[in-house]
């Protein structure tokens, strides 16, 4: 079989790159970086040098391709990341439909139901949309929930302030957690099995838990077993953003996803959808990374 995988040596895309070829599949990369080439080369897969905002590279890379791995990417850098996200989706929309490409599996996220509202999730719904609505192609969408690594962005309010939180967390739902391992796992599954139906959603996660227990379980790790959550309005997590450097366009997003956390409906449509199996790695487990990376920091 041959792939393609869009999001370079990133987090997921590097196992699930791995893994394929590990299956005796042919695998193509898409990275923007010339310098990942060698290393995407020694996976013993083939390097695709250039840009999602190509909509030709993007229409010849694809082609040939009995299934594509579709992820946008994330980058701080952009100044209007929301207007980019679109772009990308649109591009990626034309470059399927050029390439005569059949099977997609989409790294979508919770909370792509609601459409609107959810920050930066709001353009992966779009694409949901945009791909379930091209005629003869198969989707897999794949809905992954909060993932264990945006906790790291935790460590500096931890150290600054001896705190943790966020603009989510005072409510008595719990906050649905994931290993970006498990979900390449199951990406991986995805790809490899048969494209039998037209469109279907995975939920994947790992954990859930109340974000007083994150607070408890991090801080004990860390030597901080006083350690608290505490809930910021809209307004207060959106200048914390910016004072830790984040750019306007991404702070806005963040902030609005934090608020579709905190009213229920991020989530909602997981609950009702939940996995019947989860990842192995658990809350505990994490707080032993969170350590390393705190006391690294």
């Amino acid at each position: 079989m041959k792939y393609v995988i869009t999001g370079s040596l990133g987090n997921i895309s590097l196992p699930v790159t791995q893994n394929l070829i590990k299956a005796g599949n042919q695998v193509t990369v898409i990275s923007s970086n010339t310098n990942k080439q060698q290393a995407i080369e020694d996976l013993g897969a083939t390097a695709a040098i250039g840009s999602v905002k190509d909509v030709g590279f993007l229409s010849d890379t694809f082609k040939g391709a009995d299934a594509v791995y579709l992820m946008v990417p994330n980058d701080f850098s952009i100044a209007d990341y929301a207007k980019f996200q679109r772009v990308v989706a649109d591009n990626y929309v034309a470059a399927i439909q050029t390439a005569g490409v059949k099977n997609i599996v989409l790294l979508s996220s919770i909370g792509a139901h609601l459409r609107k509202g959810a920050g930066p999730i709001d353009a992966l719904g779009y694409l949901e949309e945009m791909l379930t609505a091209v005629e003869g192609l198969k989707v897999k969408i794949l809905r992954p929930s909060y993932f264990f690594n945006n906790l790291y962005s935790m460590v500096g309010l931890i150290k600054h302030a001896g705190i943790i939180g966020n603009n989510f967390g005072n409510t008595e739902e719990k906050l649905v957690l994931v290993d970006t391992d498990h979900i390449a796992e199951v990406a991986t599954a995805q790809l490899l099995a048969p494209f039998t139906e037209d469109a279907t959603i995975t939920y994947i996660s790992n954990d859930e838990r109340q974000p007083t227990e994150i607070a408890t379980i991090l801080g004990a790790a860390i030597g901080k077993p006083d350690l608290q959550w505490v809930t910021f309005s809209d307004e207060d997590a959106y200048q914390g953003l910016l004072q830790a450097g984040i750019n306007e366009s991404f702070a806005g997003l963040y902030r609005d996803m934090g608020h579709v956390l905190a009213n229920g409906t991020m989530q909602e449509d997981y609950w009702k959808h939940a996995p019947a199996s989860k990842g192995l790695l658990k809350l505990e487990d994490f707080a032993k990374r969170f350590a390393g990376a705190y006391a690294a920091e």
